[in-house]
Order: structure tokens, then C-alpha cells, then sequence
């Protein structure tokens, strides 16, 4: 028998670790449950092309050379040839990626799609930093000095120790949850232990004033030890990296972003989440809710991410003259995907993933090059280009951030609560639940076909609901077909479609989910706007750009080339819907021609050397 109907979910949240190895969590809430990535399998399309890149870049990286820096600080002699930009030997933020971003991205690769050589090159980095820590004697693990803290906490200028330590942490923690290395678990203990002695005799007022220099996601990652150990000094010294200059306007509910550093404050936020999910202080929560519905709907572009050269720079609700080369940094994006995984875990409504996707498709995917480089910046202006970072010269933030998204696509396709699977994300995967004996196969070309075929694999027959997203742009002609026959029923739009039956081997789900041209105002003005075919976001072509050299590739410590032009004026466009102004291209699905110039207009995630514009100006 089938049951089935529109659902909003009273859910709650469960963390970012995986069930076999969190002996601890206290979260005050229900049964909303990511799969661990070794669950998911991507299937062949444009999200799993992208993560093979990936992971090509990372293993061409060699351990010796990631661990350079480390050893030498350490005292241990190593004779390999470092990397360059961030991680170069004299760089106050080296370390970062090396000893960070590499470890958690050959973590997620290891688990998320099997990959035995990252594994082993994620365990042969854990080995030589635990050498290191050990070499140093007190718990301590940098690639730098304990100098650059010291400079630190005497007000010194230095960039931002506590950023790359966190980024250390976070990789041995990830190591451990992903590959149960237990090495790396207690060498992040050892790290956490170097913190508390570090604060030990140091008042409120200095504290809170070493905050004002950006320290990544340290809170976060000390209930995440807290959440796996159960030791309690984990969680008192992660309330140690909380700033009331900064939370408490948030808890009041007011934006107080402006002038801000955005990826300096997002980390704030989810760490508060954490927070929330292992204490059940409300207040936490309230923090986070605020602060990212204020952001997706007062501050970010159509794309889904936010920021302009890095920083909030205009008053919420108007983005009114911000369109520029340096939008957009991409760590950003990957911070406001992992907090709207929190709150769609806590509320199960699907507001939450429909802004997942926008990001994901719109932001992340197309962001890394067919030789795995990264970019820093989303150019918005008229006229630019996508640029990237080079392979062995660069690795900033960015690249590290962009390592780890383009490893855990898998993490965010699925939740299940006690006997729902949740299908969130239109990607080509299959998803193995082993607790309940049950797989379900997607085979898409989403996005380029609005079809999606699920197929549940079960040994005997078996009853539990299926509960898939109906995204709020999907359009008016949306249907569902279970084993070839079209039910009447579908959801809202912007809700779930919950089918509850006893479901037999190779029973199959095929979803219809069209999609329609609409049109989005940049905020603060009546007359820029961007096209979007259901959840892509449309680009125009604007003539071929660089290629090669180095206003496209980028060494260094810069993120963004250098001694460009002004941008181009904004196509313009005649009032009316994107439907008067944009003409389908037949036999290219999601691609149309500008009625005006005759411009070929595709998704922006295809973009690759074109010059390109993401707003038109209507006239």
C-alpha cells in the first residue's frame, strides 16, 4: 500500500560525525541523521567528473614536501623542496593546507569514494605530524613557531595563528572520524591540551582581544573533540573562542554585519551551532537562524554565496554598486553550505537545501579547473573571467576549502531519520543504508534533464518512507511515477513528496521536475537582475577571455589578478520576464541566445575561459 503527501518535518539535528565513532553527544534534539559518506557512491555526471579531478590534484602532492615546514619546526631535518604562496617556508599562515585542508580532503575521498592511495597518504601525514608533535614535547603542532602566538597575545601584527591551527585540528579530527585513525585523534588532543595551557593565566580582556584576529573555526572543532571524547575540558575551552561583541547583536536579531570579514564570521556561527547541538542552549540556536536566513536573504547574490573583497561592505538589504572582480570568496560558500546542513538537521524544512543547492550547483560546481586547480574569488562584474590558483604556488583558503567540497558531494544527498530517507539532492549516486538493509540508486542527468530515477534495492520486502525534495522552482508540471504508474498526487513546491509503502526489490521512483525561466533582483535596485533556469543560474557570454598566463592562472600570495580594466557595462535588456529576452537553444538543454545581441546565454557552472556577466541591466 502507498501513502503519501506533502511533509514539513519536525526534526532535529544530529552533528557532523559519524554514529560508530561519537561515544558522546548530548543534543537536545530528535532524528534528523546525515549517512556517513562511506554510504554514498557518486555515479557517473558532472558532480562525480569533478570530484576525480580532485583527487587527482591531491595525490599529485607529495608528503614530504606537505610536511616540510613542520619539520623543520619541530627541529626534525628535512631536505624536500617546499610549496609555494601560502605555504611557503617564511608565510605566517604555512601549515594551513598542508597540515589541514589536505588531511581533511584525502579524508573525505578516502571515505567517500574508496580512494586507498589518499588513505594512505591521509595515515603517512598523520605519522610524520604526530614525529613532529612529539619532537616538540608540550602538545604543540604548527608548521610555525609558538612565536607568531606570542606576537599574538602581546598585540603584535600577525596574520592569523589560531586560523591555521584550527585548519590542523580539523584534518586530524576529520583523519580520525573518516579513517579511524587513532593517531591522529590524540594528536588533536594534544593540540587542544597546548591551548589550555596557552590561556591559562591570561585575563578576559586579553582574550577577548586576541579574538579580534580571525581563528577559524576553533569552537567548532573543540565540541567536535568534546562531542568525541566526552571530556569535558574540550567544551570549556571551546566557550573560550566566543566573542559577545559579535554574538550578541546576532542574538538580539540585528545585523550589525556591515564592515565585517565574512569568512572570518561564519566559522563563529556554526561553531555556536555546535553549541546548540550538544548543550541545548536555545540561544545558540537562535544565533544561528538568525544570522543565516539574515545573510541568504539580505546579503547574498543570486549565485548563493556572498561577500565583496571579502568583506560585508554595504548595509544589509542592498547590494546596490557591489558587483565586482573580488566577490564572492569560494570559502565562504563552502561555511554557509556546512551551516545550512546544521539547520536543515534541527528543522527538516527544505528552505534549507533548496539554498544548499543554489550554492552547490551556482558556486562550488565549476570552480575548479579540468587540472583541479581552485578559484578565490567569483568575479560578478561585466567581462571577467573565472581565474585559478596554480598547482604548487598558491594554496590559499580557498584551495583548501575547494579540496575538501569537491571530495564530500556525497554528504549532503541523503539524511534518513528512523525509516525516511530523504533524498535532498538531485545527483547521480547510490546510497547504501546498511542498518536497515536497503539501498536506493539514482541514475539523473539532472540538471540537464529534469527526470530522476530511483530505484530501491531490498533483499525482502520492506516498509519506510521516501520522503524527496520538491524544490521551490520546480514547475507547475511536476509528476511522480512509482514502478511506471503516475500517481495523482505530487507537494508544494518548496516541501517534501513522502511515499510510504512496502517497497520490494527494484521497485522504482521516477520524478518529473521541469523547470522555468525566472528572474531575481540584486538587492537595493529595481532594475539589475539575474536569469535562472530552475536552480542554475544563467550566465552571458561575453567574448573569449585569457586562457593561459597570469591573469588566469595565479601564483603567490595573490588571489585575484592583477592590473585588469574597469568592468563592462551590464547587458541591457528591455522590461519584461527572462522569457521575452532569452530564446532556447533547441538541442542544448539549459542553454538560450540573447534576443537582444544574440549572446549565448548558458549555465553559469559551464562557464569556463568566456567572459561572462551573471546580471543584466533592464532599460
Amino acid at each position: 500500500m502507498l501513502r503519501l503527501g506533502a511533509m514539513a518535518v519536525a526534526a532535529h539535528a544530529l552533528p557532523d560525525l559519524r554514529a560508530q565513532r561519537r561515544p558522546v553527544e548530548t543534543t537536545r534534539s530528535g532524528h534528523l541523521s546525515a549517512f556517513p559518506l562511506s554510504a554514498v557512491r557518486l555515479l557517473d555526471g558532472p558532480f562525480k567528473q569533478s570530484a576525480d579531478v580532485n583527487e587527482k590534484y591531491l595525490d599529485s602532492l607529495q608528503t614530504d614536501r606537505l610536511l616540510h615546514s613542520f619539520r623543520l619546526t619541530s627541529g626534525i631535518t628535512s631536505t624536500a623542496t617546499p610549496y609555494g604562496g601560502w605555504e611557503i617556508p617564511t608565510g605566517e599562515l604555512r601549515g594551513h593546507f598542508s597540515g589541514g585542508h589536505f588531511l581533511s580532503a584525502v579524508a573525505f575521498a578516502s571515505s567517500g569514494s574508496g580512494n586507498t592511495d589518499l588513505r594512505r597518504k591521509g595515515e603517512a601525514m598523520v605519522a610524520g605530524l604526530v614525529a613532529c608533535q612529539k619532537a616538540n614535547g608540550n602538545g604543540y603542532l604548527s608548521a610555525y613557531s609558538t612565536d607568531l602566538f606570542e606576537r599574538l597575545a602581546i598585540g603584535k601584527p600577525v596574520w592569523a595563528p589560531f586560523y591555521t591551527y584550527h585548519k590542523i585540528m580539523a584534518g586530524l579530527v576529520d583523519m580520525y572520524v573518516q579513517t579511524g585513525n587513532e593517531d591522529a585523534l590524540k594528536a588533536a588532543e594534544g593540540m587542544s591540551d597546548w591551548v589550555v595551557t596557552y590561556f591559562a593565566d591570561m585575563g578576559d580582556e586579553q582574550r577577548q582581544r586576541i579574538l579580534r584576529t580571525e581563528y577559524g573555526g576553533m569552537n567548532e572543532v573543540l565540541v567536535n573533540l568534546y562531542s568525541l571524547t566526552g571530556k569535558e575540558r574540550h567544551l570549556r575551552f571551546a566557550c573560550k573562542f566566543e566573542q559577545p561583541t559579535f554574538l550578541d547583536p546576532l542574538a538580539a536579531r540585528r545585523d550589525e554585519l556591515q564592515g565585517l570579514h565574512a569568512n572570518t564570521s561564519i566559522p563563529k556561527i556554526i561553531g555556536a551551532a555546535r553549541m546548540y547541538e550538544v548543550t541545548g542552549d536555545r540561544r545558540y540556536r537562535d544565533i544561528a537562524e538568525y544570522f543565516l536566513d539574515d545573510v541568504l536573504t539580505a546579503r547574498t547574490y543570486v549565485i548563493g554565496n556572498t561577500s565583496d573583497d571579502e568583506h560585508w561592505k554595504t548595509p544589509a538589504g542592498s547590494l546596490k554598486g557591489s558587483l565586482s572582480l573580488k566577490n564572492a570568496e569560494c570559502c565562504v560558500a563552502y561555511n554557509l553550505m556546512k551551516l545550512e546542513r546544521h539547520l536543515y538537521q534541527w528543522t527538516g524544512e527544505a528552505r534549507w537545501m533548496d539554498a544548499y543547492e543554489r550554492t552547490l550547483f551556482n558556486a562550488r560546481l565549476g570552480t575548479q579547473n579540468a587540472q583541479g586547480l581552485k578559484q578565490y574569488f567569483f568575479p560578478l562584474a561585466a567581462g571577467y573571467w573565472r581565474s585559478y590558483g596554480s598547482a604548487e604556488d598558491s594554496f590559499w583558503c580557498c584551495t583548501g576549502t575547494g579540496a575538501e567540497d569537491f571530495a564530500k558531494f556525497g554528504d549532503s544527498i541523503y539524511f534518513h531519520s528512523a525509516d525516511t530517507v530523504y533524498v535532498n539532492q538531485f545527483i547521480a549516486s547510490e546510497l547504501t543504508w546498511q542498518e536497515k538493509g536497503l539501498s536506493l540508486r539514482q541514475d539523473t542527468r539532472f540538471p540537464e534533464s529534469p527526470e530522476v530515477r530511483l530505484t530501491v534495492g531490498v533483499k525482502v520486502p520492506q516498509e519506510h518512507s521516501i520522503a524527496i525534495r520538491i524544490p521551490s522552482w520546480a514547475g507547475a508540471d511536476g509528476s511522480v511515477a512509482v514502478n511506471g504508474k503516475r500517481l495523482e498526487a505530487f507537494a508544494e513546491p518548496g516541501s517534501y513528496l513522502v511515499l510510504r509503502r512496502t517497497w520490494h526489490p527494484d521497485d522504482t521512483i521516477t520524478l518529473q521536475l521541469p523547470m522555468t525561466l525566472r528572474e531575481e533582483t540584486l538587492p537595493g535596485t529595481t532594475d539589475t537582475v539575474a536569469a535562472l533556469y530552475g536552480p542554475l543560474v544563467l550566465a552571458a557570454t561575453m567574448g573569449d577571455g585569457p586562457v593561459a598566463g597570469p591573469t588566469k592562472i595565479i601564483t603567490g600570495r595573490a588571489t585575484a589578478p592583477e592590473g585588469l580594466a574597469a568592468p563592462a557595462a551590464l547587458p541591457a535588456v528591455k522590461g519584461g520576464p527572462p522569457g521575452d529576452w532569452l530564446r532556447p537553444v533547441q538541442g542544448s538543454a539549459a542553454h538560450f541566445q540573447s534576443a537582444a545581441d544574440g549572446a549565448a546565454v548558458m549555465p553559469l557552472y559551464q562557464i569556463r575561459d568566456q567572459k561572462y556577466s551573471v546580471y543584466w541591466q533592464h532599460t
